[in-house]
């Protein structure tokens, strides 16, 4: 053992992590674990101080046990709404919201027999509102510097406490959340929840956190533009200033000295198109001096979020979905994620766009699944849209070749148009093909998002987001399709849709030549085929054992007659045996027949419009 005398700073016990590793001759992940134990035991000595419980619920999220993740994205405030009689810009008593408690066992049991293995509960911490709940102690939000009236999910206010919003009982809003995890778990799903670590709502203020726990900005030296000590970033002598209308009824938000703004905007003047409702966490990086890095010892702010992200662990999440993650450093999610890891199986989802940074945060930041946005899902719009050749698909997997289990496939979430907008598709069919290719071209995780198995529109104008095409996040509003299939109520284009959705999702969860199978693009075999359009065809192989399934997704809106060749490479690389006779299963109806792939004919079939075939061959 090595004794070192520790600095005092903010009530914890920091150590300089490299010193430490270069006196004990660790690695610097030894180190972190050695520091990690530290830390719990001197908050175990803490008068009052409980560690965070460990869920009875083993998670089912890693990505070492499962073979394959099925996500459905749900957004409480509006998924268990039923109110169908909705005002622009509508009020919580006007308009309502959806509860916790919407998802009964009897829902969650439906999601589950869709195909899905995890819910990621969406906008469930506490953010900025105009509502009021001054009888649960909670401080109102100044309007200027809050998006809508219901808010924005992702300005939080508070990172120890649930949204009041979504509970039956407001002043029993935490055990309602609990009782969602266990219903869930019970369900046999996965919880996941977001962590927005890069900004906070600008009136950020903890008043559900523990009494050890000093708040955000408590102690931060506002003379300052930037401290490694400080939570904030601050332009020192200048107050905020809104160029712009806001809706402040005539009492200005006052805000000195400025923070600066969520989306790296450090001037005092955020523009109506910033996030202006929001202010950056500061992780120890100097914007102003080049990004010079201070990391050592720890920043306060990676202290004070990995504490939070314990809290939430200790309530029985399984994962976290992390909210730009690439606007905070790398460092940080290396230093956190494995400190959280040890201590229990999580899961962290990376809101990443930047391609280049993709590797980093997967090796260096220890994510287990990045956003697959700029890639597959930007082609398959393109594709779906026909704007692109469905061949640009492969130029899309190959850009992330090596990393593909990792990325997760989509084509809607909350930032999202819907495919049946009249921004996107126009309609919910169109979306098939491409969900095929998402769901089924590798062992990464999918998603879809609540409402697009019944074809949301978006297309709504619910208040401050407008007709956009997006399912609005700032407003009090319900949504049309998930209304009607809670009330049981669909219409039969919308089940048939559901059904559609259910058969592919759970090919994708079950089927071991998706889950954990080699795969083998066909389209350089069929680039000069007159019998399949590589503009609106798109075809690849999977395979397990002695089973391989070969998938074709049709993104015509009319039916086509195809011949996919199989050259014999594929043959050699999946070590399958040519011509030979094995039992063919339609997985998308159950029909069974006897085929064989062979290289000297291409394979026919028959695909209908916006749509697609996955066909299993089974070998005796």
């Amino acid at each position: 053992d090595i004794f070192v005398e520790p600095e005092e700073i903010g009530g914890y016990k920091a150590f300089d992590l490299e010193n430490v590793a270069a006196i004990a001759g660790l690695g610097y992940e030894a180190a972190i674990l050695a520091f990690n134990d530290v830390i719990s035991k001197q908050q175990s000595a803490i008068p009052g101080y409980e560690p965070p419980s460990q869920s009875k619920h083993n998670s089912t999220l890693n990505k070492k046990e499962m073979k394959k993740t099925v996500i459905y994205q749900a957004f409480p405030r509006l998924f268990g709404n039923l109110n169908d009689s909705l005002t622009k810009g509508g009020s919580l008593a006007g308009n309502g919201a959806g509860k916790f408690s919407a998802f009964t066992p009897g829902v969650l049991a439906q999601v589950k027999d869709m195909g899905i293995s995890h819910i990621w509960y969406m906008g469930v911490i506490e953010h900025a509102t105009q509502t009021a709940y001054p009888h649960l102690g909670i401080h109102n939000d100044h309007r200027a510097i809050v998006k809508g009236i219901a808010g924005s999910p992702y300005a939080i206010k508070d990172y120890y406490d649930v949204d009041p919003d979504l509970a039956d009982n407001p002043s029993n809003r935490m055990t309602e959340f609990e009782d969602l995890l266990k219903r869930t778990h019970e369900a046999g799903l996965g919880v996941i929840i977001d962590f927005v670590a890069n900004h906070v709502a600008r009136q950020y203020k903890s008043e559900a956190r523990f009494s050890y726990v000093a708040d955000l900005g408590q102690h931060d030296d506002r003379s300052l533009a930037f401290s490694p000590d400080n939570n904030f970033y601050y332009i020192p002598g200048q107050p905020l200033i809104f160029k712009f209308d806001t809706q402040s009824d005539g009492v200005e938000y006052s805000e000195f000295p400025a923070k600066a703004t969520g989306n790296n905007l450090f001037s005092p003047n955020p523009g109506m198109n910033d996030w202006y409702e929001t202010a950056k966490l500061n992780y120890g990086v100097d914007y102003a001096n080049g990004g010079a890095t201070h990391f050592y010892p720890i920043p306060d702010t990676w202290k004070k979020m990995l504490d939070i992200l314990r809290f939430w662990a200790g309530k029985g999440v399984d994962g976290f979905r992390c909210d730009m993650a690439e606007m905070g450093p790398v460092e940080f999610w290396g230093w956190a994620i494995p400190l959280l890891k040890k201590e229990r199986p999580l899961v962290f989802i990376a809101e990443v766009y930047n391609p280049s940074e993709y590797r980093n945060y997967l090796r260096n930041g220890r994510f287990d699944f990045l956003y697959d946005k700029v890639g597959l899902y930007d082609t398959l719009r393109e594709v779906i849209c026909g704007n692109a050749p469905a061949r640009h698909i492969t130029n899309a997997w190959q850009a992330v070749d090596g990393i593909q289990p990792q990325m997760l496939n989509f084509l809607e979430n909350h930032d999202e148009q819907r495919i049946a907008s009249s921004f996107f598709a126009g309609t919910p069919r169109a979306g098939i093909p491409g969900m095929i290719v998402a769901a089924l071209i590798n062992t990464g995780p999918v998603m879809i998002y609540n409402g697009q198995e019944l074809g949301e529109s978006g297309m709504d104008e619910e208040g401050f987001s407008g007709c956009d095409g997006r399912t609005s996040i700032f407003d009090y509003w319900s949504m049309a399709s998930v209304r009607n299939w809670l009330k049981g109520a669909l219409a039969e284009e919308q089940q048939e849709l559901r059904q559609t959705y259910s058969r592919l999702l759970n090919i994708a969860l079950r089927e071991p030549a998706i889950t954990e199978g080699a795969f083998h693009d066909l389209m350089y075999a069929n680039m000069s085929n007159p019998k399949f359009n590589t503009d609106k065809q798109y075809a690849f192989l999977r395979k397990h054992k002695d089973e391989v399934v070969l998938v074709v997704a049709n993104f015509d809106s009319m039916e086509q007659n195809v011949s996919v060749s199989i050259p014999p490479e594929a043959f050699a690389a999946l070590d399958i045996k040519d011509n030979e006779a094995a039992k063919a299963t339609d997985l998308f109806t159950g029909k069974l027949s006897v085929a064989t792939l062979t290289a000297a004919y291409p394979f026919r079939l028959t695909l209908p419009p916006c749509s697609g075939k996955a066909l299993k061959f089974s070998y005796l």
